[in-house]
C-alpha cells in the first residue's frame, strides 16, 4: 500500500522532501531535514535564487553561505526551477508567499498555482503539506480539488495535511529545528505521515485533529500579537498628550509575575505574517455572514501609525520652524523588525512613500539592506541606496528618524551629531546626551 511503502520510506530517511519556495520559510526548514538525515530538492520560480544557491550563496542573512555550499557538495540538497521534477520528492512541502490584493482580501494564485504543479506530476505514495499561512478550509477548498482532478484518491494514493510556518527570521533563540510543530491531517493516514516527516526534523509534533484546527492555529497565534499591538499602539497615542512615556509604563506593568505579557508600539506592523493573517480571518468571517469588530478595529489602528508618526514630526520641525516639504530627512531601517534583513510589509516603506508625498527630501541607511527592493505595494518609490551614516551625513539632515531599532546603530553616535531625532521605537533610550534633541513617536 503506498501508505506503507512512504511510512517506511520516511522512517528510514530514504524519503526525498521537496520543498516549494526558497525563501525565509523553505530555506530554514531545508537545513532543519538535512541536519536530520534527509536529502532535499528545493523548487523555486526565480532562477536568480536557485543558481545563487547552486553556487552556494545564501540570500538570507540568517542563513550562512558556508551552510549551503556544505549542503550542495555533500548532495544533501538540490535547488531547482524544472517544477516537472515535483514527482522525483515523496514528501511535498508548500512555503509560497500568502499576500492580499488591493482591497485587502487574500491572494491565493501563489498556492492554487503551486496546487497545479504538484498535480501535474502527481503519484501514488505522495505526502503533500501546505506550510502557507492562511485562512481555515484552504487547504481543503482550494488545494484538494485540484490534486484530487488527478483522479487519485486522498487518503489512499495520496496524503494532504497542513502544517503552519512558525518562523521568525533574526531569533536567535529559536529556528525551525527547535520550534514546535502543529500539524492537522486529512485523514488518519495523512496525519500519520506527516507527523512522522516532521518528527524526524523538529523538536516536537503537535497534532491536531483537523487540517482546519491547524490552519486556524496560526491565524489565531498572529491575530493575538496583532491585537496587542494595537492596544499599545492606542495607549502609546493616548499617552503621548498626556506626557507619559508608554515604554515606561509597559517596562513597569512587565515586572507583574502574571497575567501581563509584553508588546511594544512601533511605526507599524510589518512582517509577512502579522499585518496580513488577521484580515484573512475578517474576509472569512464576512464570507459567513459574520463580523470580526475587535480584529478589524485593530487592523485601523495599526494601518494608522505610519501616519501618526509622519504627523509626529510635522509637529516636531514646526516646533524648529520648519515644515515636512524642503527637509532632509533620514529614515533609519528600511527592514521591518531589527537585525534582519527581511523588508516585507516595512512600516518604512509605509513612512517613505507619506514623506515623499509631503515633499521631504527623503534618504535612508539600513545596514542589512544596502538598495531598496522592488516592493509590490510602493511600485513609485524611487530607487535608493544606503547611506554611510557619517558625521556630515547626519548633520546635514533636518531630522533623523529612527524606524527600526537595528543592534548595529551606535545611538549615542546617531544623537550626537545629528539636529533633531524623532524614535518610533524607543531605541535612544540608554542615551543620556543632548536628549533635548530626541522626540518619541
Amino acid at each position: 500500500m503506498s501508505h506503507e511503502r512512504l511510512a517506511q520510506k520516511i522512517q528510514s530517511k530514504q524519503a526525498l522532501i521537496g520543498v516549494i519556495g526558497l525563501g525565509y520559510v523553505g530555506l530554514p526548514l531545508i537545513r532543519a531535514f538535512t541536519a536530520s538525515g534527509f536529502r532535499c530538492l528545493g523548487f523555486d520560480v526565480d532562477q536568480t535564487k536557485v543558481d545563487k544557491l547552486t553556487a552556494g550563496q545564501s540570500y538570507i542573512k540568517h542563513i550562512d553561505s558556508s551552510a549551503i555550499q556544505a549542503l550542495i557538495t555533500e548532495k544533501k540538497f538540490e535547488p531547482t526551477s524544472d517544477m516537472g521534477r515535483l514527482g522525483e520528492a515523496d514528501c511535498i512541502i508548500i512555503c509560497v508567499p500568502t499576500p492580499l490584493n488591493e482591497s485587502r482580501d487574500p491572494d491565493l494564485s501563489y498556492i492554487e498555482g503551486t496546487a497545479h504543479a504538484i498535480a501535474k506530476t502527481l503519484r501514488p505514495g505522495q505526502l503533500v503539506v501546505l506550510e502557507s499561512t492562511t485562512h481555515p478550509t484552504t487547504t481543503r477548498v482550494n488545494v484538494l480539488p485540484v490534486l484530487e482532478a488527478t483522479g487519485l484518491k486522498v487518503g489512499q494514493d495520496y496524503f494532504l495535511a497542513f502544517s503552519p510556518e512558525r518562523e521568525d527570521p533574526g531569533n536567535p533563540h529559536f529556528q525551525a529545528a527547535t520550534i514546535p510543530k502543529v500539524v492537522g491531517g486529512y485523514d488518519t493516514n495523512s496525519g500519520d505521515l506527516a507527523c512522522a516527516m516532521y518528527g524526524h526534523a523538529v523538536v516536537k509534533v503537535v497534532r491536531a485533529s483537523s487540517m482546519e484546527v491547524a490552519e486556524a492555529c496560526k491565524i489565531l497565534e498572529n491575530t493575538y500579537r496583532a491585537v496587542n499591538i494595537a492596544l499599545v499602539n492606542e495607549l502609546k497615542m493616548l499617552y503621548d498628550k498626556l506626557g507619559i512615556d508608554v515604554w515606561e509604563v509597559i517596562d513597569a506593568a512587565k515586572t507583574k509575575p502574571f497575567g501581563f505579557q509584553a508588546f511594544y508600539p512601533g511605526p507599524g506592523l510589518g512582517g509577512h505574517c502579522i499585518p496580513i493573517d488577521p484580515f484573512y480571518l475578517t474576509w472569512l468571517a464576512r464570507k459567513h455572514g459574520e463580523q470580526t469588530r475587535f480584529i478589524e478595529l485593530a487592523g485601523e489602528i495599526n494601518t494608522h501609525m505610519p501616519h501618526y508618526v509622519v504627523n509626529r514630526l510635522g509637529e516636531f520641525l514646526n516646533d524648529n520652524c520648519k515644515s515636512i516639504k524642503g527637509s532632509k530627512v533620514a529614515l533609519l531601517g528600511a527592514a521591518y523588525k531589527k537585525d534582519v534583513d527581511d523588508p516585507r510589509e516595512s512600516p518604512s516603506f509605509e513612512l517613505m512613500k507619506l514623506l515623499l508625498r509631503r515633499g521631504a527630501v527623503l534618504t535612508y541607511n539600513d545596514p542589512h539592506v544596502p538598495s531598496l527592493p522592488k516592493m509590490r505595494h510602493y511600485p513609485d518609490l524611487p530607487a535608493m541606496d544606503s547611506q554611510a551614516l557619517t558625521p556630515e551625513y547626519l548633520a546635514s539632515q533636518d531630522c533623523v528618524l529612527i524606524s527600526t531599532d537595528h543592534s548595529a546603530y551606535d545611538y549615542d553616535f546617531i544623537v550626537q551629531h545629528s539636529k533633531m531625532v524623532l524614535d518610533t521605537r524607543n531605541a535612544t533610550k540608554t542615551v543620556v546626551r543632548h536628549r533635548e534633541k530626541i522626540r518619541k513617536a
